[in-house]
């Protein structure tokens, strides 16, 4: 019986070892896959003399934050109209109304 646990935990151990093993190589491949090793892809993060203005660089392309406050102000002055989102408040009134008026009619 003896034998049999220590081979049993002696297997557990080496499959968790694989499984770690496992993990490392496949985030190993997904690092190389995406790019993350390539500077073109990395951002780089800079201040300027106040410590607030920050800088990214993206596929080469420079980004400031001020053209990122921009554009989420030109997003919020839009205001788009989502049909999906409206038809589906549309719904969820329309069943609550008839709900109520079953649950109304069945109780009377």
């Amino acid at each position: 019986m003896k034998m049999f646990m220590l081979k049993f935990f002696c297997i557990v151990a080496l499959m968790f070892i694989s499984v770690l093993a496992g993990m490392q190589l496949a985030n190993d491949g997904i690092h190389k896959m995406k790019g993350y090793d390539d500077p073109n892809f990395q951002n780089a993060v800079a201040l300027n003399d106040n410590g607030d203005h920050v800088k990214a660089t993206f596929l080469g392309n420079d980004i400031s934050s001020h053209d990122i406050d921009e554009k989420k102000k030109k997003l919020e002055k839009i205001s788009a109209f989502n049909l999906f989102s409206s038809m589906g408040k549309k719904i969820s009134e329309g069943v609550s109304t008839a709900s109520e008026k079953l649950i109304n009619l069945i109780t009377q």
